[in-house]
């Protein structure tokens, strides 16, 4: 028996052997493809090493750990196109953070510079997001101080994410909510700001997968349907154009862009719209050959010439990023085209270059290749030398710098110009204030209003692609909280943020002298249990808010505080300080209202095993918070975040604020599954709106009523010309009462669109 154990083990190791050297020779052979220099003596070497340091360790899935550097690597090499030194420190990325070999040991086997990437991507190892706040923000500094010196830091982790999403199956539920959250939060956005759509797009569908398994399916399976339909249709609409492209004697290909799952979800999340209501799904993509290099621009401009021959174009649909590529590099041409069956459809014009771009990103071959930076390449530059002002100023609030960084990620761009006549790049939806900023720190916090187009407008006034903007100063103005609501750059919200709490620490300083006298005057020792009644006393949350308000006068210390200090007042009751959304519950077959039940929260100890979900009943759904910021009811998939307290609050997955939960306190969620029997009910709301007539209230009314028999709390209606819109909430068991219901009343003539919100 033994012998034949030890036999299977030598076949199994020597089956992984070959499985490690095969997949290592694939790396190799696209490599040698590749315009790189060959440098394969290095990237052995690297290998060799990486595989001998990691000997004996395996991935949660089972297989041998040096897998995934190979899987990261060949991502680097094949996905993005980068070089050896690339490859090298992909193959070594963990090193350092798992074995005993130190940094130093890297530099002198194999260089300084593979030595600093690996040491840039050990510093940020393990994801940029541990257990404390704080301390996830320092890592998310040091990535992106290391990824401003060398880009080639940021590209490798996002190769990493990438083969970390590919595996995710092996880790529990609670960990793939983690990993999913802080992905489509931090990584996609950065990986679509570099420019890497193909990858930015992979793990927005690998997000949206692990947290939404059922929906993804069911967009999957959609999507299987209509392909006929849409092959039929890409066909029909292509033909002529092909003939066209033909006779300008071109070489082209026409390739099929259909919308990711993601991109759909999220579009019918946001625009409250079904499947069948998203007319963008598919897109056409002409890639062509130019006949000269400088001639690639005019080349796009004459195939549009050439489509809108054939097809009407839509007036407010044309983009051009040809002669102002997007910052992270983008260039194309794009006009969406009313085809002969009706269907508007999207059309992108790029040379072959310019498609390498929009696919791999050109920060792979940014300072790398040809030692000369191009106009977008200083875009590059530029958005990380942002990045580098917002670090200076110190964020004490891990969420709001993560915000704040996110806010320039995600960004559309437009064009405006200074009163000299210089372009300046900024995000979509930026208002005035926002510019000034972006000019000089001084400029905008002096701000008092701007000249655009030679008209005067408020510090609020949003711009538009070609405006000229002139910023009207004062000495006499200073940043005003309010300033914070309208900006919409990461700097300018940044640079406010650390002004005005530069101001809010001058008033601390003022109350604390305040309190600290007025302890001294009437004999008192100022602890920390006296600060913490006066906080209860004052309703406020923090010693710095109590001091704040000191400073401000908008508290007044007086005899009632002596007495609260002192534990003379009788017990005040406590004031809520966040509205949360507790769950209405009515048995089935009761009429009575039932009050809920005392809260007796859940408290997460030391022994709690958060690897297992938690099971949400109607017996213990009072010890568990439900905020005000998403109202999850059964049905929605959900999930579970120890608060600062230990206590566990309940979200729904796609719940904003769970989407900042799970980048920055990623360990303290949980999996929450929903076992309830229809014996509870809760709040839900739909939108309805379309043609009105008489008697169609009636008719909505008597279908949730009297044949769905669902109670109505609240009706709002207004009408107006014909056309009507409105809210209808409602007491459902589950989210399945909602399906069922919008599903009935899809069916009143008349009845035009049913959303379900919040």
């Amino acid at each position: 028996m033994n012998n034949e154990q030890s036999k299977q083990e030598i076949e199994q190791l020597a089956a992984e052997e070959k499985m490690v050297n095969d997949a290592f020779q694939a790396i190799v052979d696209i490599y040698i493809k590749s315009p790189h220099r060959k440098k394969i003596d290095l990237i052995t070497k690297a290998f060799n090493f990486a595989k001998e340091a990691h000997k004996g360790v395996r991935r949660l899935s089972g297989e041998p750990y040096i897998m995934h550097p190979i899987a990261v690597a060949r991502i680097a090499c094949e996905e993005i196109g980068l070089g050896s030194t690339s490859i090298c420190a992909a193959l070594l990325h963990d090193v350092v953070e798992d074995t005993d070999y130190t940094v130093e040991d890297i530099s002198n086997i194999f260089g300084p510079k593979i030595a600093q990437i690996v040491d840039g991507l050990t510093k940020i190892s393990g994801g940029i997001f541990g257990e404390q706040a704080s301390a996830q923000a320092e890592n998310f500094k040091k990535l992106l101080l290391t990824m401003s010196e060398d880009i080639r830091v940021i590209l490798i982790k996002i190769c990493d994410r990438l083969h970390n999403m590919r595996t995710l199956d092996s880790q529990p539920a609670n960990k793939q909510y983690k990993i999913a959250g802080e992905t489509l939060y931090i990584y996609a956005p950065l990986a679509n700001r570099l420019g890497l759509n193909k990858i930015k797009t992979e793990l927005e569908n690998l997000s949206f997968r692990f947290e939404h398994p059922e929906e993804y399916a069911k967009i999957q399976q959609q999507l299987e349907d209509t392909a006929g339909k849409r092959n039929e249709l890409f066909k029909e609409f292509t033909a002529p154009i092909k003939e066209a492209l033909d006779k300008m004697g071109l070489k082209y290909q026409i390739v099929e862009r259909v919308k990711s799952p993601y991109s759909i979800w999220n579009k019918m999340q946001t625009k409250h719209v079904t499947f069948d209501q998203i007319y963008d799904i598919l897109a056409v993509r002409i890639i062509f050959t130019p006949t000269e290099l400088d001639k690639e621009v005019n080349e796009c401009f004459d195939i549009y010439v050439a489509l809108t021959k054939i097809y009407k174009s839509h007036p407010d649909r044309f983009r051009e990023w040809l002669n102002h590529p997007k910052a992270n590099g983008y260039q194309a041409l794009h006009v969406t085209l009313m085809s002969e069956k009706g269907n508007w459809i999207e059309v992108q014009i790029r040379s072959e270059r310019m498609h390498e771009i929009a696919e791999q990103g050109f920060a792979a071959h940014w300072k790398y290749k040809e030692g000369m930076i191009t106009e977008e390449e200083g875009e590059l530059n530029n958005w990380l030398h942002t990045i580098k002002e917002i670090l200076d100023d110190p964020q004490p609030d891990a969420m709001d710098f993560l915000d704040s960084i996110k806010l320039n990620l995600f960004a559309s761009e437009i064009f405006v110009f200074t009163p000299k006549g210089e372009i300046k790049t900024m995000p979509a939806n930026c208002t005035a204030l926002d510019f000034a900023f972006q000019i000089h720190t001084f400029l905008g916090s002096h701000c008092i209003g701007a000249k655009v187009n030679h008209k005067l407008v408020p510090l609020s006034h949003k711009l538009s692609s070609g405006d000229q903007v002139e910023i009207i100063t004062s000495n006499s103005q200073h940043v005003l909280p309010s300033w914070v609501n309208f900006v919409s750059t990461a700097k300018a919200k940044g640079k406010i943020l650390a002004i005005l709490r530069r101001d809010r620490r001058e008033i601390q300083k003022k109350g604390e002298t305040i309190l600290q006298e007025f302890m001294e005057r009437n004999h008192l020792e100022l602890t920390t249990q006296a600060l913490d009644r006066l906080c209860e006393f004052h309703d406020v949350q923090k010693h710095e808010d109590l001091y704040y308000g000191l400073g401000r006068k908008n508290i007044i210390l007086g005899d009632k505080d002596i007495d609260e200090i002192l534990g003379k007042n009788k017990k005040t009751t406590a004031k809520i300080g966040w509205r949360r959304y507790v769950p209405f519950m009515k048995e089935k077959s009761g009429s009575e209202e039932k009050k809920p039940a005392a809260r007796n929260y859940m408290i997460v100890g030391k022994d709690f095993n958060r690897k297992k979900p938690v099971i949400i009943t109607e017996s213990n759904i009072n010890q568990f918070l439900f905020p005000g910021c998403c109202h999850p009811i059964p049905g929605d998939d959900a999930l579970g975040f120890i608060d600062g307290r230990h206590r566990i609050e309940i979200h729904k997955r796609n719940c904003p604020v769970a989407s900042k939960l799970k980048s920055s306190y990623g360990n303290r969620i949980l999996d929450a599954k929903w076992d309830m029997h229809k014996t509870m009910f809760f709040d839900a709301t739909i939108e309805i709106s379309g043609i009105d007539r008489m008697g169609l209230l009636k008719e909505v009314t008597q279908v949730i009523c009297d044949r769905m028999n669902v109670n109505i709390r609240k009706v709002v209606i207004s009408s107006n010309q014909g056309i009507f819109d409105g809210s209808i909430e409602l007491r459902v068991h589950d989210r399945e009462d909602v399906r069922l219901i919008m599903d009935e009343l899809k069916i009143i003539d008349g009845l035009q669109e049913i959303n379900q919100i919040i």
